[in-house]
């Protein structure tokens, strides 16, 4: 039988324990926030519900929005705090704004998580791609990488909160959106900023998506905080003429000339145009590298930057990128008949520009480089410019703190994103910008958007941990 402790017992056990915690205050500062970490079984179980719920082009989001709904409603929130937001005249395309209120010291910060995915089909998958399933150590299932998995632990941290009651120093929202996978035909962040702006008012965005964790045979190399992106459009080169029967072939063949003028294309290079952001991240980023490399990196980051090392950089598609503005040709079609010459040859031409550059002045560029007056250049999509945020100031420091606590060995790298997201919107409208996830994905195996798309369990466990550590910090920045 236990005998249960005298009430005498039981006071002096918690004088013990004040005592330890006073002792402790003296030790690490009595501000010192315990340290916080999170169980990722609620975010398992919520990457198991948004997988399984699915959400292509096709679908739309409105189904997997009412299910975060539900969840944030269960957990407490109002309805005012957890509102579902449908366009009426795109039934499909539901967003959800979430937000935890705060002590009102500093403008909220708005998360941006995408609940759209890219199309998968099921035959070309070793496992059902809308439904989540765990083997060998990795969860598979579209959107695990992008962007469900980053969706789950950002929710779960905001379940979290509420559940423990926390009050950050800043209100945090959370937009969960359609369409950020359909370009801009009912994108949720373009949406709610023209018709809700009030609701996602923030004065620091933080977009989950944007961010980068690389890893590359099982070391973890850096997080990317993305702080500009390039921004996305494309031309169509096309060449007509009378045609004819084949029988009499002509120089004029629009297949010729367009194929000519692609070719000159494909020899042609940008000039290298380097931002805060790219010099900043070859500074950094030559901290993972050795020899040449290292070197050419660390002269990249000068100003002026050594010719010789650009030029061994733009060799490697990798560090090219991070140097121009790219345009290359990614669908060609021409002619109508086996037995008759070519009237029409048409190429897309996607152009991925540095903030800075302007759509005209690449256009201009494309026909100089084409050199074919009979090549005529239109705009397909036209470009949304994307400004730059800043990239000095405390955040950068702060994500460093916090990834530093589970990963003292990886480095944090500024980073200007070759692809285009949501946060293109958000910097256009004047609120500075960054994409930070913690989710580390191995370089050389990729496999966002495409077929078995995976995350390690492991690794989702940690981005699990880091989204909340990070959300928490943010919170109490002013």
């Amino acid at each position: 039988m236990t005998t249960r402790p005298s009430r005498q017992e039981r006071l002096c056990h918690v004088k013990k324990i004040a005592s330890l915690l006073f002792l402790a205050s003296c030790l690490f500062g009595a501000s010192a926030e315990p340290e916080v970490a999170q169980d990722p079984s609620l975010a398992l179980g919520i990457l198991r519900e948004l997988i399984d719920t699915r959400s292509t082009h096709d679908v739309g989001t409105t189904e997997v929005a009412r299910k975060v709904q539900a969840r944030l409603l269960a957990a407490g929130f109002s309805q005012a705090d957890a509102q579902l937001l449908i366009p009426q005249d795109q039934p499909q395309a539901g967003n959800v704004v979430a937000r935890l209120h705060g002590r009102g010291r500093a403008k909220p910060v708005l998360y941006l998580c995408h609940l759209d995915v890219v199309a998968a089909n099921p035959e070309d998958w070793t496992r059902d791609p809308f439904h989540l399933t765990e083997d060998g150590g990795w969860l598979y299932g579209r959107g695990t990488i992008d962007m469900k998995g980053q969706d789950a632990a950002v929710l779960a941290a905001l379940l979290q909160f509420k559940h423990e009651g926390f009050v950050p120093d800043r209100d945090i929202i959370v937009a969960f959106t359609a369409g950020e996978e359909s370009g801009d035909e009912r994108n949720g962040v373009d949406w709610l900023l023209k018709e809700h702006r009030d609701l996602i008012d923030a004065g620091l965005v933080i977009n989950p998506d944007g961010g980068e964790a690389g890893m590359k045979a099982g070391r973890r190399l850096y997080i990317a905080v993305q702080t500009s992106e390039k921004d996305s459009m494309a031309f169509e080169a096309e060449v007509t003429d009378k045609g004819g029967h084949s029988s009499r072939p002509t120089a004029a063949n629009p297949i010729y000339r367009l194929s000519e003028g692609l070719a000159r294309l494909s020899k042609f290079q940008f000039p290298v145009h380097l931002t805060d952001t790219t010099r900043a991240y070859f500074e950094r980023r030559a901290a993972l590298e050795s020899g040449t490399v290292k070197a050419d990196m660390l002269a990249a980051a000068k100003t002026p930057p050594d010719p010789a090392a650009l030029e061994h950089l733009s060799a490697e598609v990798e560090t090219n990128i991070m140097l121009r503005t790219t345009c290359t040709a990614t669908q060609i079609e021409g002619g109508h008949a086996q037995n008759a010459l070519p009237q029409r040859a048409r190429a897309t031409l996607q152009c991925r520009i540095v903030p800075g550059e302007s759509q005209d002045s690449v256009r201009d560029t494309l026909i100089r480089v084409l050199d074919d007056p009979t090549i005529k250049i239109s705009v397909l999509k036209p470009a949304t410019p994307s400004p730059e945020s800043p990239v000095s100031g405390s955040l950068i420091s702060l994500v460093e703190k916090v990834a530093h606590q589970s990963w003292p060995e990886v480095v944090i790298l500024p980073e200007m994103s070759a692809g285009a997201t949501d946060s293109k919107y958000t910097r256009l409208v004047g609120i500075p910008s960054y994409g930070i996830d913690g989710m580390f994905d191995d370089l050389d195996d990729a496999r966002a958007h495409g077929r078995d798309e995976r995350i390690g369990v492991a690794a989702f466990g940690q981005e699990v941990q880091f989204t909340y550590r990070l959300m928490r910090a943010i919170a109490m920045q002013r």
